[in-house]
Order: structure tokens, then C-alpha cells, then sequence
């Protein structure tokens, strides 16, 4: 196959800054210590990350014809990320975000929803969109040309393939569950957090919330459940709770994101499923340590190490929200 990892859906630029406590009354102005730019989004950071680890990744998504556009298909590039199946679309800015981090790592954004809203993967699109080993679909719920019908022909035809399939949602509220269940049945691995899970499903216990989507046919519910850590529950009855790595907190944006790109790695890698889920945790912890999605994640090796050498633990003080995603 010609991709070890398809990541697609929502890709978006973000300027973040930190720490912010407030916005300045009136026209002030507060300074504060950092200012980065990043691709970020459920398929940005997923395939930006995986690209760190040595994956042959693809980008699908949607970039308007702007500035933003402009950088986010040379970020991308610059991580070796082939953006062939990257549309620019017309009339519309490129999704982006601006990202304002407190102290403590939490990260309240004011969001353009911009391109995400418009791309969409054409017949003559789908041999190469489907050309990989893992499919990551991001952010459903956002791609308003893609959701619903598309999404999932695209996905019935991932499975008949043979590609494995993972699927992340933005969508979060109970209505919202008409744009996933559809896809469930061609979902091999099911990501959300907990609180999007708990939302769609209207369930609380996280037994109870895989079990509502594994009777629904995915394979395989993995629940993000912040400084709780993970959740793994596969439909032959393998289940297991994670505990996390304690790491002092930059920012947490993206974190649920690279968790993603850490499980398809380990998946492509061959790891059983409890190292599939600490090299994701892991990812997902490296992440948190620097301000911008994938911040703090450099290699597969790297992490293999971090994985290995970290304590797994409850975070404390600036740790608390470590794994929030």
C-alpha cells in the first residue's frame, strides 16, 4: 500500500498563546511568554505526528485560497506529508482558530469553521485516499460536504479494501449521533473522550458507553478519559483501564489528537493492544509538555523510550489535565 496512514477530516491553523488568565478590558493589552503557530485539527495533528514517527501519511482535507492555506500545505509538507488530496477551496478561508492557554494547559479557543466545511473526497479521489493501511476519518460533525451519506460510503468501502479503520468525532451532543451511527459498523476503532462518548450515548459509566457503541458494530471503543487516562473495550471482550503519565502541563491542545496518531502507529507497528494504548497515552503526554499540537513529540523511538521509562501515575498539580482531550 502506498500510505501506511490516510488522515482526514479536519485540518486547521492555529495561533496560540499563552499563559492567558483574562482578555484584557476595552483596546489593553496583556503580554504574555509565548506565541506559536500550528496545524491542528483531529486530522492535522493525527497525520503530523504520525509523520514524526516514520508513518507514509496522506492529508485529506480542505484549505481556502488564503494566507493560512498557504502555510498549513507547507507545514505539512515540511513533515513529509503528502497533500495531494488537500483541496483548496474556493470562496471560503482555511479553518483556523485562535488558541488562548491558561496556566493550567487549558486551552478555550474562538474557532472559524472555514474549509473543513466544504472539501470532499471525489470518485476520481478515492483510490488514493484509500491506498493505506489505516484510515483515520477526524473530526465528523465538521464536514458538512462529507458527513453523513459520504462518510459512510467512504468507510464501507475502506473495510471492503481491507483498511482498518478509526474514527474521531466533534460531533458531541445526543442529536448528534444520527451523523455517527451510520459509520459504526465500518468503525474497526471507535476514539472519542469519555464527555463526547457519554454525550452521544447518554450514558455515564464508561462500561455502559462501550457497550452502547459495540452494540451498534464498532469493533473496538477506546475512550480518552483525561487524567484518568484510557479506556480500551474490544468486542472479543478484551478490556483494560490505562492509568496516564504524569507530566507538568504547557498546553493541551491536540492532545485527544496525537492520541489518535500514537494508536495508529502501534496498530501499524504490530503492538498488542495494552502498548497500542501507552505509546498513544505517551504520544498524547509528549504532546502536552509544549505549547501547539504535537509540540512535544519527536520520534517513534523517543517515545518507545518515553513509554518505557515514565511512570505510569495520577497527575498532580500542573499534571492534572495532562491527557484532557
Amino acid at each position: 500500500m502506498r500510505y501506511d496512514l490516510t488522515s482526514m477530516g479536519f485540518i486547521t491553523f492555529d495561533c496560540l498563546g499563552r499563559p492567558v488568565s483574562a482578555l484584557p478590558p476595552g483596546g489593553g493589552t496583556y503580554f504574555i511568554d509565548e506565541i506559536t503557530l500550528a496545524v491542528s485539527g483531529a486530522a492535522g495533528s493525527a497525520v503530523i505526528a504520525a509523520s514524526r514517527y516514520g508513518l507514509k501519511t496522506l492529508a485529506v482535507g480542505g484549505v481556502g485560497n488564503d494566507l493560512m492555506g498557504d502555510w498549513v500545505l507547507q507545514r505539512l509538507a515540511h513533515f513529509g506529508v503528502d497533500t495531494a488530496t488537500m483541496q483548496r477551496c474556493p470562496d471560503v478561508c482555511t479553518s483556523s482558530s485562535i488558541v488562548t492557554t491558561r496556566p493550567n494547559g487549558e486551552r478555550p479557543a474562538l474557532h472559524m469553521k472555514g474549509a473543513t466545511a466544504h472539501f470532499e473526497v471525489t470518485a476520481a479521489m478515492r483510490d488514493q485516499v484509500l491506498d493505506c493501511r489505516v484510515l483515520l476519518l477526524g473530526g465528523v460533525g465538521l464536514m458538512d460536504r462529507m458527513d453523513g451519506a459520504p462518510n459512510v460510503a467512504l468507510l464501507k468501502e475502506a473495510k471492503r479494501r481491507g483498511c482498518i479503520t478509526l474514527l474521531d468525532v466533534f460531533a458531541s451532543r445526543p442529536e448528534d449521533l444520527d451523523l455517527i451511527e451510520g459509520l459504526m459498523p465500518y468503525t474497526d476503532y471507535f476514539l472519542p473522550s469519555i464527555e463526547e462518548a457519554a454525550a452521544l450515548s447518554g450514558k455515564q459509566q464508561h462500561k455502559e458507553i462501550a457497550a452502547f457503541f459495540l452494540d451498534r458494530g464498532v469493533g473496538c471503543v477506546t475512550l480518552t478519559m483525561g487524567a484518568e487516562g484510557a479506556y480500551y473495550h474490544h468486542a472479543d471482550g478484551t478490556s483494560f483501564h490505562q492509568p496516564p503519565f504524569g507530566v507538568e502541563v504547557v498546553c493541551t491542545c491536540g492532545c485527544g489528537d496525537v492520541f489518535n496518531a500514537g494508536f495508529a502507529t502501534g496498530l501499524c507497528h504490530g503492538l498488542d493492544p495494552q502498548d497500542t494504548v501507552r505509546f498513544a497515552q505517551a504520544t498524547s503526554a509528549l504532546n502536552a509538555t509544549g505549547l501547539g499540537s504535537q509540540a512535544g513529540v519527536r520520534s517513534y523511538e523517543h517515545t518507545l523510550k518515553i513509554m518505557s521509562n515514565w511512570p505510569l501515575q495520577k497527575p498532580h498539580g500542573n499534571a492534572a489535565s495532562a491527557l484532557e482531550t
